[in-house]
């Protein structure tokens, strides 16, 4: 697939919302339609070698979905019906969503948990972002002093979303558009 594939579990639409802004800014000639992970297979995921993911965070740095206290299957389930297939090749950015006032503790712990899980299958993961301008006491997803993706916190800090996703952009997109180009 020569476009690059934006994939997200969501809970409450915010998820969705933010891929939605994603694909708008990156443009149909770039992207394709973000498609829900509960309602998508592998194979259709699998057809994509550039890939935008997106995260809620829920439960306690838990990957999300009916056991971490989803109400709709989420990553969780995509993942077990996923298999553990060789995504050598697959170049994967990542955004995550959290409340950083409200989960101080654990901020946007959901995204180290699906990230992690999409490396260890041996995709090459981009994105990291700066921890710059956001209050937390921690999040299991600052590695190296750096977010493992774009996080988002849409109930206290929606109005640096924008700013942040084209900022985020501006850095994955030539990554993700060479991919496909080297895949071509």
């Amino acid at each position: 697939m020569q476009k690059i594939g934006i994939f997200f579990g969501t809970e409450t639409g915010t998820t969705r919302l933010i891929a939605k802004k994603i694909y708008k800014l990156l443009g149909d000639d770039n992207a394709a339609k973000p498609l829900n992970v509960n309602r998508v297979t592998a194979e259709e995921f699998l057809q994509y070698d550039a890939l935008i993911l997106g995260t809620p965070s829920y439960g306690v740095g838990e990957i999300p979905g009916l056991s971490a206290g989803c109400l709709e299957k989420n990553w969780e389930e995509f993942l077990a019906q996923f298999g553990k297939p060789n995504l050598t090749g697959k170049r994967i950015a990542m955004f995550g969503l959290g409340a950083q006032e409200r989960y101080a503790e654990r901020f946007c712990s959901s995204l180290i948990a699906l990230h992690q899980t999409f490396a260890d299958l041996g995709a090459e993961m981009i994105g990291d972002w700066s921890t710059e301008g956001y209050q937390f006491d921690h999040s299991a997803s600052v590695v190296d002093g750096r977010f493992v993706g774009l996080v988002i916190d849409q109930r206290t800090q929606g109005m640096h979303t924008d700013q942040r996703l084209e900022q985020w952009l501006q850095q994955v997109k030539p990554q993700l558009l060479q991919k496909l180009q080297r895949a071509a």
